[in-house]
This record gives structure tokens, sequence and C-alpha cells, in this order.
């Protein structure tokens, strides 16, 4: 179920990406929604830190596989909503040396993800699960293990897919701020055959902002962002969600999740248990190690 990454990319290959309209903000709804959400200030004796290591301050957030639809930097925009259904979902997303605990300033944080029918933008024709036939799934999702997903579909070997479409919905990047932050505005995933319910997350440092977006340096991290049962139980039970009859991977059953909690990935949610419709704010500090390329493995 290992992922590969595009053939013959270099570390220093030449990043372009186009300044696109409506990088807005977060909202004042989004921003309320997030109040009292869970700190990820990095400790200098983090959980889980060996005694005797004082100079890894915190721990490197886990490489997990890039996925085979990756687009190259494609937006630069803070929402990648377009014009797609789904809970609401603020993710703020903190970058930091893991050595030093100093922040990861003007990196370049790309995230992509599916739909809330387990479609990937500009992979249409792939359809949920890399099925092919692009027709959304109806029904009501279970929790029934599906085990390895099928060859060559999202999440599954054969490397990096070319694009089949046009279409970047749920696709952006943006620069990390003086603290090391970013912010993205987008809906929460849903899923497909073979994979629980995740985001992609690539860090890239040492490039070039120009007035064209973002060019050269090279990739420190290449991740996956997931989500805890509880919370993906609860959006099932929303349109459109609840139309994806598609068999659903939970986070224990899936391959990829390393099983370690923040340090894998695991995002911190806050959300109203009895209107998880109304929005979802997640956070996560990222341990990253800027000196290092991390393009996938």
């Amino acid at each position: 179920m290992t992922d590969t990454p595009q053939q013959g990319l270099s570390e220093l290959t030449r990043r372009r990406v186009v300044v696109a309209g409506g990088a807005t903000a977060v909202t004042a709804t989004a921003v309320a929604l997030g109040a009292g959400l869970a700190s990820a200030t990095p400790s200098a004796t983090p959980s889980g830190t060996p005694s005797g290591t004082p100079e890894a301050c915190y721990l490197l957030t886990t490489e997990t596989t890039e996925g085979p639809y990756y687009i190259d930097a494609d937006k630069l925009r803070q929402d990648v909503t377009e014009d797609e259904e789904g809970i609401p979902l603020t993710l703020r997303l903190k970058v930091i040396d893991a050595e030093t605990c100093r922040p990861v300033r003007n990196a370049a944080v790309d995230i992509w993800h599916c739909s809330a029918l387990g479609i990937y933008s500009g992979y249409e024709d792939m359809g949920n699960g890399g099925a092919g036939g692009g027709t959304p799934p109806s029904g009501a999702p279970t929790g029934v293990p599906t085990g390895p997903p099928p060859t060559g579909g999202p999440g599954g070997p054969g490397g990096h897919q070319e694009p089949t479409d046009d279409e970047r919905y749920l696709r952006g990047t943006w620069r990390t701020d003086r603290h090391g932050q970013v912010t993205f505005r987008t809906v929460f995933p849903g899923w497909y055959q073979g994979r629980c319910v995740h985001i992609h997350v690539k860090v890239h440092v040492d490039g070039t902002w120009t007035d064209a977006g973002y060019e050269g340096g090279h990739t420190c991290h290449t991740g996956q962002l997931f989500f805890d049962e509880e919370s993906v139980l609860l959006s099932a039970e929303v349109a459109p969600y609840s139309t994806n009859t598609v068999t659903r991977t939970t986070l224990d059953e899936d391959m990829i999740y390393p099983d370690n909690g923040t340090e894998g990935g695991l995002l911190r949610l806050r959300y109203k248990k009895r209107d998880i419709a109304h929005g979802v704010v997640a956070g996560l500090t990222m341990g990253v190690a800027p000196d290092e390329t991390h393009d996938s493995n």
C-alpha cells in the first residue's frame, strides 16, 4: 500500500504557483469556533522524548507517503473550498524546527484532500477509491474493515498519477507567518475505498516568494493529517457524507496512519458534538527538520 513519488522530481525543481483570487482570511465565525482550541505549543520536554536528549526539543512529525494525487503548488490561497459542499473546516497548523523549537517562517505549506464524497480534484475520472467511472456513490457508509485498497486507487500503489482534468478544489498553498503558523479554510474530508479520513500536507523551505508565488527550495516534510473516529462518525450522519456508500476504513484499520497520535499527524479538533455540521476547527504543531529533504517515502 506504499505510494511512490513522481519519478524524476528534483529537490530543487522550479515550483511555480498562480496567485488565485479569493485568498481570504478566516471568517469571524470560524474564529469564534476556534476559541478554546487546545494549544499545540511545543514543550521543552515533550511526551515521548527520551531523557538525556535535550538537543531535540520536539518530536519530529512522522513522514508518510505523498500519494498518487499531488499537484505541485497549483493554487496560492488560504480558502481552498471553492464550491464544494461539506462541513466547514478551519485548519490551523504551526511549523517548528524540531531541534530548536523555533518557528519555521515563510515556509510554503501545501494541503490537498478528497471531497465529502471521496473524490480528488484533478482526478475525477478515478472516482471514489480508484474504481473509475467518477460517479459519486449513494447510500450510507459502514464501519466494516476493507483490507488493503485496490491497486492504483487513491493512497494505493502505482506512484504519481497525471491529472485527468483541470479541477483544483480542496488544494492550496500558503506561507507560514513569523510564528510559523498557517491557516486554511476548507471542508471536512470524506473517505474513499481503503483509506481512513485524512488530509495530505507538504512543507517547503529555502525557496523564494515572488509576485508569481513560490519558487525553488526543497521539501522538508511530507505527511498526512488524521481525524479521530468520533468526529468521522458524526460527520457521516451529515449530508453529503451520509450519501457515501463506500465501505469506510477506520483510523485503526488504516495501513498508513502510524498510530502514534499527534506525532503521527492526529489533529486536535474542536466542534459542537450535537451540531458538527456547524463547523470544525482542527489544529496541530508539526515538528520538521528544515535542513533535510523528505519528498515522500
